[in-house]
């Protein structure tokens, strides 16, 4: 069981019918559990329309969904609602557009602690980030424990969900958005990158740093320097430290 899908309780749907009905409302699903080998009757009609929906379906032992279920009748199937509707990348580049603002975007590549994505979207609003984008798969969604971390900056925050992160840095490349990674084989630190005009940090997971495949889209890899016996960082530790650089270079610039 993941931390996200053991503290997140007021997010769960349980049951056939209300999982059903909150999928033709168009609420807002980040993913479903059902039972493995379950693929009859009104389990096959909720698969349908999660896949239509491009919502995540995951298939999970039925003793998972005992320990998940709150009300003991799950039917087969939870559903995790997200605590927020999410938003679009053109909707983030149009925020800051209306802003007379360079883009300022920040990419979660495949967290999965709740805390630090909550974390990251508190102090993006803060630092007076435009957007927040993470992936559908192999990620925390918007659940009530990002929500309560962020602090109530989750209610102003734009948060984009994709199905692929690469192809969402290509099209914020197409906006002439700068991507940064960080990593610790960058050729420059934090402090010494020009993080001037629009830019997107990229802030890798919690155990495996930035994805290849993310790290190969990346403009520019920087590092944050390690002078101690410790050489990591905890995900939103790092993010932060990157997005107040980017903060001090604009309010430079403005001064």
């Amino acid at each position: 069981m993941s931390n996200n899908e053991a503290q997140n309780t007021t997010n769960r749907i349980e049951g056939r019918n209300p999982v059903t009905e909150a999928l033709k409302s168009g609420r807002t699903i980040d993913k479903i559990l059902v039972q493995s080998g379950d693929k009859n009757g009104s389990i096959r009609k909720i698969i349908a329309l999660a896949r239509e929906k491009k919502i995540v379906i995951t298939e999970v032992e039925r003793s998972k969904l005992d320990k998940l279920s709150e009300t003991k009748s799950h039917q087969g199937v939870i559903a995790f609602a997200a605590a927020k509707e999410y938003s679009t990348i053109d909707e983030i580049l149009q925020f800051a557009m209306d802003k007379g603002e360079p883009p300022f975007v920040i990419i979660a590549d495949d967290l999965n602690d709740p805390h630090n994505l909550g974390s990251i979207i508190r102090t993006a609003n803060a630092a007076g980030a435009h957007g927040v984008i993470i992936p559908k798969r192999n990620s925390v969604g918007l659940s009530p424990v990002v929500e309560k971390t962020s602090a109530g900056a989750l209610e102003f925050m734009k948060v984009a969900r994709v199905s692929n992160l690469a192809s969402a840095i290509d099209t914020l490349k197409k906006a002439n958005v700068w991507i940064v990674g960080a990593d610790m084989d960058g050729d420059n630190t934090i402090y010494t990158h020009d993080f001037s005009g629009s830019v997107g940090i990229v802030v890798g997971s919690e155990g495996k740093g930035i994805s290849r495949l993310v790290k190969e889209k990346c403009d520019f890899i920087v590092r944050i320097p390690m002078f101690g016996q410790i050489n990591s960082l905890n995900a939103s530790v790092a993010a932060a430290l990157m997005i107040y650089e980017v903060a001090r270079t604009r309010c430079n610039k403005e001064g």
